[in-house]
């Protein structure tokens, strides 16, 4: 398995992108102000981020996610801290994230990858997405802010 920048005029995952924000609108506006990441195995696509430079000395990870077949082995984690060293080596001083507050195993992993919860924006999800969102038995209405100094 490796990681590596999607080629400029190579196709993002899109069905994975969405999978995990699906507000195609969304991901559409991000990728073309960020970095998009993807992890590869034998098979293909395995998992994908993007890293999106939001202020000076900040990134913000927008998006991370992992194919069905490849959740559970740790790809996640390998997926976040290799956003974390390169926005080091890029030279940032920050990375944030935001996840919401149905997405309790995202919120572990984030935890575990060195972010600090610094904020909470209310009704995030349902004031900006059209459609409710159901996760882990709950609505997803709030986004939580996490954030980790380099």
């Amino acid at each position: 398995m490796y990681i590596r920048k999607l080629a400029a005029g190579e196709l993002p995952p899109m069905d994975l992108l969405l999978s995990a924000d699906p507000s195609q609108l969304k991901v559409e506006a991000y990728l073309k102000r960020g970095e998009c990441y993807a992890a590869f195995d034998e098979e293909g696509v395995a998992g994908v981020y993007v890293l999106l430079p939001t202020r000076p000395d900040t990134a913000e990870l927008v998006n991370v996610a992992v194919a069905e077949v490849h959740q559970g082995k740790g790809l996640g984690k390998k997926l976040v801290l290799h956003a974390i060293q390169l926005a080091e080596i890029q030279g940032f001083k920050t990375v944030e994230v935001g996840t919401g507050n149905s997405s309790v195993g995202q919120l572990a992993l984030y935890q575990k990858c060195g972010f600090r919860i610094v904020g909470v924006e209310l009704d995030y999800f349902t004031r900006h997405y059209p459609e409710v969102i159901y996760e882990n038995g709950m609505i997803c209405r709030d986004m939580l802010r996490l954030t980790r100094d380099l």
